[in-house]
Formats: structure tokens, sequence, C-alpha cells
């Protein structure tokens, strides 16, 4: 089911009113929460269910056994259990026909031709890589002892399959997400407004800009040998919104729809088109899954505390396996380790924490140096991108080498998305100081104004053009 469908619109009113009947009830709302999930799911394929089920069970029941057990040996065979059936479960239905048509194409690349036969047709379940990642830190921080595990079976397996979340993040923390579900929950209409608020940005992000954007960019990279290197920069350019639009607002309207329930999902982005370097770029793009990676991968092999050349293999480690992630193709590799290398200079120099604050802070316009940073942020990002949406390496390569073709536009430039993007950029840099509350202007006059272009536009929008969210395929 998808956010952005008539089903969706029918679906979510009719829960959030059980839901609140129970509201002295916290079991029950829990039973409601879990069914519900389990439908929205379920609205794809049923049969990828199990797969929810029986890693909600594995983690469920380690993680009740590595509190009992006294025995350091037994805890660690557990975790290792819980982390091979997560990841097992991630490389067989993700990564499985990646590996055998890699390791093929090596044998026939030195000289050994074979054929591939072990191939598979396998459907990648939708939200695979968020769920497992979730379980997973479950189960690693009550091995660290950051966190007790919850006795109540309806209740951890709601904080798995939470249904705004379960498909495209953002990726929870039990300590951050469980204790809201164990927890009385207060009907409050100020959280509800502002997860209303949320739910139409993110809908006009998705239905209004990213749809728009999404059929202009197949047919520039779909035919990007035959277009000038000035229509290439401006697929790239329209890729970077669409992608952005997509996934942050796809997090909006999650995080919107969780307020309506009474919980509170972590941010997922921080207006990170507006960042002056790669670091903070990366503080503010998807920080979910950066900082997932960053307590649960970097910190172990030894984050940036050894010597320079192992903090270095570290990143690139971070950053590939980051890469690999979104996808199992050797694109998605290559984008990762061209942003550790965007990110190196920055890290070497030690400046990659020298933006921290919001850019601009408390002015209203920024100066012309902060604009060159953000602006060189913006292209070296947009170039990543071409790799982060080809099919293949050499598309990847070739779209990138004739970008530098002087020539002009092949296809004139779209006024309506030039709209868009411009009425993106100026709403944004005035949200910019907090994520959680879009479009809260002071001057009422103003806020009717953009609440009604906004809703008009969504409505103009809404059903012509639906696409799927990009990161229902990771």
């Amino acid at each position: 089911m998808l956010f952005n469908s008539f089903e969706f619109l029918i679906f979510l009113p009719i829960v959030f009113i059980i839901y609140w009947l129970f509201q002295e009830k916290r079991i029950i709302q829990n039973i409601i929460i879990l069914i519900s999930s389990y439908i929205f799911y379920g609205w794809w394929d049923y049969r990828f269910l199990a797969l929810i089920v029986f890693s909600t069970i594995i983690d469920y029941l380690i993680g009740l056994r590595i509190v009992e057990t006294k025995s350091e040996f037994q805890k660690k065979i557990l975790l290792f259990t819980s982390i091979v059936c997560n990841l097992g479960l991630l490389m067989f239905f993700k990564y499985y026909n990646f590996f055998i048509d890699s390791w093929v194409d090596l044998l026939n690349s030195i000289g050994y031709s074979t054929e591939n036969i072990w191939t598979l047709k396998i459907i990648l379940p939708v939200g695979i890589s968020f769920y497992t990642f979730q379980t997973m830190s479950y189960t690693i921080d009550i091995y660290r002892n950051n966190l007790k595990p919850t006795r109540n079976f309806i209740s951890f397996a709601s904080f798995v399959s939470f249904f705004p979340q379960l498909v495209a993040g953002p990726i929870e923390r039990a300590t951050n997400f469980l204790p809201q579900i164990l927890n009385k929950r207060i009907y409050n209409k100020d959280q509800i407004l502002q997860g209303l608020r949320l739910i139409l940005w993110g809908l006009f992000k998705k239905v209004v800009i990213a749809d728009s954007m999404g059929f202009v960019v197949g047919e520039i990279f779909g035919d990007f040998e035959n277009q000038g290197g000035g229509t290439l920069w401006l697929g790239a350019i329209y890729f970077a919104f669409q992608i952005y639009c997509d996934f942050s607002g796809y997090s909006d309207i999650a995080i919107g729809t969780a307020k309506l329930f009474g919980f509170e999902l972590m941010s997922n982005f921080k207006f990170p088109y507006f960042s002056r370097n790669v670091g903070e770029f990366w503080r503010r793009w998807h920080i979910s899954l950066s900082t997932w990676f960053r307590d649960y991968l970097f910190i172990p092999l030894g984050g940036s505390k050894n010597t320079k050349l192992i903090s270095i293999r570290n990143i690139f480690i971070i950053f590939i396996v980051s890469g690999l992630w979104h996808g199992a193709n050797w694109t998605f590799i290559v984008w990762g380790a061209f942003h550790a290398v965007l990110f190196l200079p920055s890290f070497i120099g030690k400046s990659n924490r020298k933006f921290i604050d919001i850019v601009a802070l408390n002015k209203k316009i920024p100066t012309f140096k902060e604009v060159f940073f953000i602006l060189r942020t913006f292209v070296l990002v947009t170039i990543g991108w071409v790799f982060f949406r080809s099919e293949t390496l050499t598309e990847a390569f070739t779209y990138v080498w004739h970008m530098s073709n002087p020539t002009y536009f092949t296809i004139s430039p779209n006024i309506k998305l030039f709209f868009y993007m411009v009425l993106l950029i100026i709403l944004e840099w005035n949200m910019r100081y907090d994520e959680r509350n879009p479009l809260k202007f002071k001057q009422k006059p103003l806020r009717i104004i953009v609440f009604m272009l906004i809703i008009t536009l969504i409505i103009l929008n809404f059903g012509s053009n639906p696409q799927q969210f990009i990161y229902f395929d990771f």
C-alpha cells in the first residue's frame, strides 16, 4: 500500500478512529497497530509476511535468552545467530544473484568461460533492508546492556512492523521506540496537527515534485547518449531533487503518521542540500541509516580513534557498505566509494565537523561564501547521483563523461519543474530550523496562501503520475 494511493487515504482514517476509541486500552491499541501493520504490508504480497514474523520471533527469543544466560560465550553465540539469521535473509533475497553474476563475470574475464545456471528468480521483499536492521539493533543493544528485552511479544512485534516506517524507515532504535510502544499514549491535539502538517508537506514533495521529475529524469537517462551536456546536467539535477523529495517525502509522511498515533520517530532528513561540505551532508541525509552504520559498524571497527590509515580504511568500509546496502549493483558500490573520496579531505583536514549548526543561523540570507560552499557541495553530490541512478557502471561513466560536452540543451528546460524547485528551496529555507514543524509560518495570510497553494498542487497532481517510492527497492 502506497502513502500516495487512494487505498491509504481510506486505510489511515479507519485505523486512526479505531485506535483512539481504545485510548485507555494500551494492549488493544498495540494489537490494532500489529494487525493494521500486517494488512499494510500484506497489501503488496502477503507471502512475505512470513519473513517479518520469522525475523520477529528470532530476535524476540534471542533477546530474552541473552539476558538469561550467564555465559559470555553463549551470549556471543546468540548474538551471532541473530546476525546470521537477519543478514542471511537479506543476503539471499537481495544479494544472491548479484554475487553469483559477479563471480561468473570474474571467471569469464580471466578466461574460464562458464555458463551461469545458479541465479534464481527472486523477488525482493519490500522493506527487508529496513526491518532486518531494526531487529538486529535490538539484539545488539541487549547484548551491549544498553536495553532490556521486553517479554511482551505483541509489543515487540508492533515495534518491528509499525506500518508508517516499516518499508522505508526511518530505521528506528528499540531504545527510542520500544518504550513508547510499552507505555500509554495520550491523545494530543497539537501533536496530531503537527503530524498532519508533516503528511501534507511529505505528500507535496512526493506527489508534486518527485513524481513530476521522475518522467523527465527517465527520459534523459534513458537516452543520455543522444543528449547534450546541458541536458545531462539538467537530468542529474532533476534526479537530485527527485530522490530527495521522494525519500524525505516518505520520511515526513511516516513521521507525521506516527504522530497521529502518539509516537515520535527520529528525524531522517535535515535539509541536506543546504550543507556546506560532504561531512555536513551526511549528518543531514538519511540520518537513521548513517547513525546506524556509525554505531554498529564504524565505532566497533575502531572509528577514528586509531591511526590515520586505519581511520581512512574504516571510512571507506562504511561508505562502500552503505552503498551496497542501497542495492545489489556495482553502481551503488562506486557511489559509496565516491562519497568516501569526497569526505576524505575534510576528515584529513579535521574540518568534517566544522559546520554543525544550520547555515545562515539567525540570518535571512546566506553570505556569498556560504552560497559558494552550498553550491559546491550540491554539484559534487549531484555527480554522485549519476552513479546511483544509472543501470550499469559503463552507463554511469559515459553519462558523466558526456556531461562535459559543451552543447546546449537538446531537451527544453521544463518551466513547471523549475517553478517546483524554486518553490521548494524558498519554503525549505524558511523552515530550515525545524524539520519536524513544516509549514508553520507566523504570518497568518502567508500561512493560508502557502497551504492553499500546496493543497491545490497536490490535488492537481494526485493520481496523475503515481510512482512507487524509490527506496522501496532497497
